[in-house]
């Protein structure tokens, strides 16, 4: 109970106002840290799951369009960035990040589109994987490399015709992956220039921009149905909304390392994401080449520190 609930003896008691925040707080104080990261994993793959439903009705690129812009939207209105005072520095960081977080984001709908989810999310783990591989500077490291090559290699459909894994959806997922490592690296220079989420909120509203030209010619009309309207912002709130505000939380309450090491566990949750929600039965050798990009990554994670 708050302070302002308190009531002294001789008055009836009255409850005070609830504020969400305040209940929101209560609520992630409740769930323990690692708790937190599954929650957010398992957020952003569902959210990708009803994102990739949606590609029936709307382009991935109109699809990614409606997820940034509702992110774009709602962090504008939470931590409305300020554009007063910024150094050409300060410029050419947000906008790096926020062009790469929109290709990024493009690339990765576009892998989604021509490779079951486990196995888009796999390839795209090389980025984070690269960057922490890099940070480490160890022998062992190379191991790790050789494991998440080997994953890939299991992937590619060599002299095979298949439409369930494509080279064109390989290289999306690898487009993506680059972009993974190079917004990983961009978020430390913004994080340092601008206070709180202004940096990534300024970054939503940038991608926006950079997608929207692709997205609406794309989606067109279709934009404007209620019913996709709806799916989009689920999408958003689902893939960027409300993991990040939750991985902040666990960020606050663990340390980064073990928060990597059950962030390595997503390709999994992806691949069965995928298997609930679209029904994506992964085969042994799919299997395989997640369980390899997931061991990599798990053991990068914790040889980086």
């Amino acid at each position: 109970m708050t302070a302002e609930a308190l009531h002294g003896p001789a008055e009836p008691y009255k409850p005070g106002p609830v504020r969400p925040g305040a209940l929101l707080k209560a609520a992630s104080d409740a769930v323990p840290p690692s708790g937190l990261v599954l929650l957010a994993i398992l957020s952003v793959q569902v959210g990708a799951g009803f994102a990739k439903d949606l590609f029936g009705q709307l382009s991935p690129s109109a699809v990614v369009f409606l997820r940034i812009a509702t992110g774009a939207l709602i962090l504008g209105a939470v931590a409305r960035p300020r554009l007063r005072g910024l150094t050409r520095g300060d410029a050419a960081a947000g906008v790096a990040f926020g062009v790469t977080l929109g290709v990024m984001n493009l690339s990765f709908y576009e892998a989604l589109a021509r490779l079951p989810m486990g196995i888009a999310v796999a390839i795209e783990f090389l980025g984070p994987l690269g960057v922490a591989v890099a940070a480490s500077r160890r022998r062992l490291d190379l191991l790790w490399v050789a494991l998440a090559g080997s994953g890939v290699v299991l992937l590619a459909p060599w002299g095979t015709a298949t439409s369930r894994i494509s080279w064109s959806g390989i290289a999306f997922a690898l487009v993506a992956a680059a972009c993974w490592a190079a917004y990983i690296l961009l978020s430390a220079s913004v994080g340092r220039r601008f206070p709180g989420a202004t940096g990534l909120s300024l970054a939503m509203i940038i991608s926006c921009v950079v997608v929207a030209p692709v997205g609406i010619s794309s989606g067109g009309a279709d934009l404007l149905r209620p019913e996709v309207l709806l799916i989009g912002l689920g999408v958003g709130l689902l893939s960027s909304v409300i993991p990040y505000s939750i991985e902040l939380e666990a960020l606050r309450r663990m340390p980064k390392r073990v928060f990597g090491i059950l962030m390595s566990l997503e390709p999994a949750v992806a691949a069965l994401a995928g298997l609930v929600i679209l029904g994506e039965v992964l085969q042994v050798r799919e299997w395989a080449a997640v369980g390899c990009v997931v061991i990599a990554t798990l053991g990068a994670t914790r040889s980086s520190g």
